[in-house]
């Protein structure tokens, strides 16, 4: 395949501080030249770190939500480092608040920036890994790891915009992993629970003393072995990583079935089916996996 021969080459957005420059860290560090990106100069302090432990890096600033990014993302890895074969999304931001207080800035804001983002970077390096194995008549070595959240699995309350985008997120990293598979596109998603700029007020200061549960230090390691050739066999799956641990999520279950009775379903019959089935059960059972939140 592409690349096992060769330094591998790859893009890591929102890299200027946090998830992301652990990440890129991670990956300069395992041998590849990592094109990075946040919408500042901010990153360039990740370039020259990665530089001076003697790997190779460059700087691309914009916003991911812009189709523009995208394509300078694709174009700077190849023209300047030869290639590319990982793609890391991970920018995004917050506009925290409850669903009927939200305005339609913070909706926007929140599904552009990180939906949009990872579909934009998504789309391109797909179409170009598509088209290089169709020229070279095989498989190439590409792939994608997307930041899906806790958040969408237990439906934060305050965070209607967040939950909904990293939803999204999950359901293009399936739909990628299925529809690019024979091109040799390996996408899985990552749930990171990890103490950044973006949740110091959720996690708050990291302990005194000891290892930091919520360190980025406890994901970079698996974004780095997800985009090696190690993980060939892993494809549009979601895992909840923090603290040493790393939870691999089964898809939704069926837990119950009804049928009508006759052609068609009457008010009365879903009454005494759907309806009565709901009656014994707990109110506070939701599609909601809040025992996500009880992994140590």
């Amino acid at each position: 395949m592409e690349g096992e021969t060769e330094p591998r080459v790859a893009i890591v957005t929102g890299a200027g501080a946090g998830l992301g420059r652990a990440e890129a860290l991670a990956l300069a560090r395992s041998g590849a030249a990592v094109v990075l990106n946040d919408v500042s100069e901010v990153a360039k302090t990740v370039v020259d770190e990665i530089e001076s432990e003697g790997g190779r890096a460059l700087l691309v600033t914009g916003d991911v939500g812009e189709r523009a990014t995208a394509d300078a993302l694709v174009e700077a890895a190849c023209e300047h480092f030869g290639g590319l074969h990982v793609v890391v999304n991970n920018a995004g931001v917050l506009r925290d608040r409850m669903v009927f207080s939200m305005s339609d800035e913070e909706w926007d804001t929140v599904i552009r920036v990180h939906l949009r983002g990872h579909f934009l970077l998504s789309r391109n390096a797909t179409a170009h890994w598509r088209a290089q194995s169709k020229a070279q008549g095989g498989p190439v070595f590409a792939r994608i790891v997307n930041t899906a959240s806790e958040a969408f699995l237990v439906g934060s309350a305050g965070q209607p915009n967040y939950a909904a985008a990293k939803a999204g997120i999950v359901g293009l990293t399936v739909a990628t992993a299925r529809g690019a598979a024979r091109y040799g596109v390996r996408a899985n998603a990552i749930c990171p629970r990890a103490r950044t700029a973006m949740t110091a007020e959720v996690f708050g200061d990291a302990p005194a003393e000891g290892v930091d549960p919520l360190s980025v230090e406890h994901v970079a390691p698996l974004v780095a072995f997800l985009a090696s050739e190690k993980a060939e066999r892993i494809n549009g799956q979601v895992f909840v990583v923090h603290g040493g641990m790393v939870a691999l999520l089964r898809p939704p279950a069926v837990e119950q079935r009804f049928d009508t009775a006759g052609p068609l379903w009457t008010g009365d019959q879903l009454e005494t089916t759907v309806g009565a089935y709901f009656e014994d059960r707990d109110n506070e059972t939701m599609f909601a996996a809040t025992e996500i939140l009880e992994l140590p």
